[in-house]
């Protein structure tokens, strides 16, 4: 029982730490790509990658705006593939 509630418990996290540095990537792919700031789709992206980026939102500050958006939301989205794999190894070792 044990087992299949750590496996369980890891492939949420997997999948939610993937989601995150996914979402923040198509933030990324949008911005640098052109999309129509107006359209739904990538205003909701903004909206919710922006909140996720945490400090690094603003962690450089170049003058083109989207080379800012490629580091700074970059740097978001491999923080948070890190903290899935530290998190994910930690709860294997309950296991």
């Amino acid at each position: 029982m044990r087992t299949r509630a750590v496996g369980i418990a890891a492939g949420i996290i997997s999948w939610v730490g993937l989601a995150l540095a996914v979402l923040l990537v198509v933030h990324v792919v949008l911005t640098v790509g052109g999309a129509n700031p107006a359209n739904p789709i990538t205003t909701t992206v903004k909206e919710l990658a922006e909140p996720l980026a945490l400090a690094f939102r603003d962690l450089f500050d170049p003058e083109d705006a989207k080379l800012k958006v490629i580091v700074n939301f970059g740097l978001a989205a491999l923080f948070w593939l890190g903290v899935r794999a530290i998190v994910l190894k930690l709860v294997r070792r309950l296991n």
